[in-house]
């Protein structure tokens, strides 16, 4: 198959839609030779901050000499963002080569073509680094966490970054369902690290890691990050304390990922594994995540950001406050099964302009409903822009008038 083939063949997996469970990624693996078994995972589950942490712990890891692999989800513009190691994308042919070897074993073995788009990829994944010899993996949980395909492995540790509402048709509409479904990743005896905060989600933590043995180490409790500057930081953990630390991405929450991330590397230390200073030092600053609130123009400057979800709307909202600016336009588009209202009262205040656009997703608000849903929290001006590419001209071009 041509690369084009093989991602339409990738993408039509979409088709089964979601479903929860480890039979088909347990299937697909077993057909591959079981490589999650061998495979030495620090896995990365929570509601917010998931991708960056990954992204940080990969960083640190790499600068000290691993070999790391990294799967994260979903992808900004390219399916092989999902899948690399050492910082370089799984090159497309093996994506090809892989997939081809894949669907070979699967008709081979006679399972059941009803995995899904998640449980394929993730199967992909690992064995992908299994190849490559990776002396360790990280993986991003997909959603949730209990049924995700990515806790079929066994961890060395596991990390629980925040919970929050999202995906609450699924994973449920109170904080503790949703809790409970993350804390599923939690293993016997294996580590879990964690920034949530809500005293009913700590207990559910606390309870699923006494039960299975998992020893648990909270932020704020048994490490702790302190606020230098918008992105330098001191971190203090059990024996660490590393002071001057800065980012290399914007955004004070990006403080309290790293914090985390620096929790379960010192965890990581312990079990043997040498992270020194200077690789966290120089791991931090490099660190690139895009789409979270990356800078990719300077003149006028343009943001991106994925917040999809009221507590990341909020930490977006702190984060663009503070920025130096003269007017703030927002170009928005929203998946129509989110909590619209709870972001754009977060958001929709800052906009001296606002433009209702539409995500290129068949679960897309439409603009026009996203508009009347933004004017009760803007009060200044708002306007329907249906396509990106042609809001955002728009916007260039207005702001080069005026010079």
């Amino acid at each position: 198959m041509s690369y084009h083939d093989t991602l339409s063949y990738l993408y039509g997996l979409e088709r089964f839609g979601m479903i929860f469970g480890l039979e088909n990624i347990s299937r697909l693996l077993q057909a591959l030779g079981d490589p999650h078994l061998d495979l030495k995972v620090i896995h990365v589950g929570g509601t917010n901050g998931k991708g960056s942490v990954s992204a940080m712990m990969a960083s640190i890891l790499q600068e000290e000499g691993y070999r790391v692999g990294l799967y994260t989800s979903p992808h900004l513009v390219r399916f092989t963002e999902r899948i690399q190691v050492n910082g370089a994308e799984i090159p497309w042919a093996e994506v090809v080569r892989l997939t081809d070897l894949l669907r070979s074993r699967v008709e081979e073995e006679g399972i059941p073509q009803r995995f899904t788009f998640f449980d394929f990829t993730t199967a992909l994944a690992i064995y992908y680094f299994s190849l490559q010899e990776v002396d360790l993996a990280v993986l991003e949980v997909g959603l949730g966490g209990r049924l995700d395909s990515t806790n079929i492995v066994n961890p060395l540790i596991a990390v629980i970054t925040n919970v929050e509402r999202d995906h609450f048709q699924i994973l449920g509409e109170r904080i503790e369902e949703i809790a409970r479904e993350k804390a599923g990743i939690i293993k016997k005896g294996v580590p879990l690290i964690s920034g949530a905060n809500q005293p009913e989600v700590i207990e559910i933590l606390e309870q699923e890691c006494r039960s299975k043995g998992a020893p648990l180490r909270l932020a704020r409790r048994d490490f702790f990050g302190e606020r230098v500057a918008s992105r330098t930081f001191n971190f203090r953990g059990s024996k660490w304390k590393l002071k001057g630390l800065r980012l290399g991405v914007a955004g004070s929450y990006q403080i309290d990922n790293a914090t985390v991330a620096l929790g379960a590397l010192e965890v990581l230390e312990e079990m043997g594994y040498e992270i020194r200073e200077r690789a966290i030092h120089k791991g931090l600053v490099k660190i690139h995540w895009p789409g979270r609130l990356e800078l990719v123009q300077t003149s006028p400057q343009i943001l991106l950001d994925g917040a999809h979800n009221p507590a990341a709307a909020k930490s977006l909202r702190e984060a663009l406050q503070e920025f130096d600016y003269d007017r703030l336009f927002m170009i928005v588009g929203i998946m129509e099964d989110k909590e619209i209202p709870a972001i754009l009262s977060e958001l929709a205040p800052l906009a001296d302009l606002f433009i209702a656009s539409k995500a290129h997703n068949p679960r897309a608000m439409p603009p026009q409903r996203l508009a009347e849903v933004a004017k009760t929290y803007c009060k200044k001006e708002v306007r329907v822009i249906e396509e990106i590419k042609e809001a955002v001209d728009h916007l260039k071009e207005g702001v080069a008038q005026e010079g």
